[in-house]
């Protein structure tokens, strides 16, 4: 999957990336597709298939067949567990030895930044491998194990969910905060494996641009964004941020 082919990387971004006192990096889905993670509409196989992603992941559906949509995260959490880190991840978590500040943002769920070596990734979607109270909103970390399917909250009984944000949830507040405000201070701005068209995480490039920030797309396929950025490296980031790195550093 990792192409040894040189990508043709500009000196006036060698130069920016090394002087740069702020880079803030967007990841997505196609950071995670490389190390196999599917998609969320990949994910539709076998037993799954006849279901509409976008009918399980709402608390409309949850509310309906708790059951059902508790199955269907347990099943998606092993193939993220079967997952490993790639390329890309670990020259990411490299970065942050190399510049005075990172701020790693990401639309994935599955944690596979955090078991790179990235310390505190801002996970604008949550993270499907925790367990939050539907009720309080709080993390769960553990909790009798009874049958139920769900389980129930320890505090107060009600029925324990994943932590993601389902259609028709907001972004955590902290989290996008945190986000827009890196994307305002950054000198550089990453954005990586993203199809740039998930609200609101797709306005934190154009945040940054207007901020006078050098904006770099890395990603094989072109995005609604393309055209705007100062930079592009068309190619996978498992491929491209490795070289990125040994070509500034």
């Amino acid at each position: 999957m990792y192409t040894n082919a040189p990508l043709a990387i500009p000196d006036s971004l060698v130069q920016a990336l090394r002087q740069a006192q702020h880079i803030a990096i967007l990841t997505g889905a196609g950071t995670s597709a490389e190390s196999g993670v599917p998609t969320f509409r990949e994910a539709q196989t076998g037993l799954w298939a006849q279901y509409d992603p976008q009918e399980l992941a709402t608390p409309q559906a949850f509310q309906r067949s708790p059951k059902l949509v508790w199955e269907w995260y347990e099943w998606r959490r092993g193939l993220v567990a079967q997952a490993q880190p790639n390329p890309g991840h670990y020259a990411l978590a490299q970065l942050e030895q190399l510049v005075p500040t990172v701020t790693l943002i990401t639309q994935n769920v599955d944690g596979l930044h955090q078991r790179a070596g990235s310390r505190n990734p801002i996970e604008l979607h949550g993270n499907i491998m925790r367990t939050k109270c539907f009720a309080e909103d709080k993390i769960v970390t553990s909790w009798a194990e009874t049958g139920d399917v769900p389980p129930r909250c320890p505090r107060c009984g009600s029925l324990l969910r994943p932590d993601v944000v389902w259609f028709g949830e907001s972004l955590p507040y902290a989290a996008l905060q945190e986000a827009q405000q890196a994307a305002r201070t950054c000198d550089v701005f990453l954005t990586i494996g993203t199809s740039a068209l998930v609200q609101p995480a797709a306005s934190l490039p154009i945040t940054a641009m207007e901020a006078g920030a050098i904006t770099v797309e890395i990603n094989p396929q072109s995005t609604p964004l393309t055209r705007y950025m100062t930079h592009v490296l068309a190619a996978a980031s498992g491929a491209a941020l490795p070289q990125l790195l040994q070509a500034v550093w």
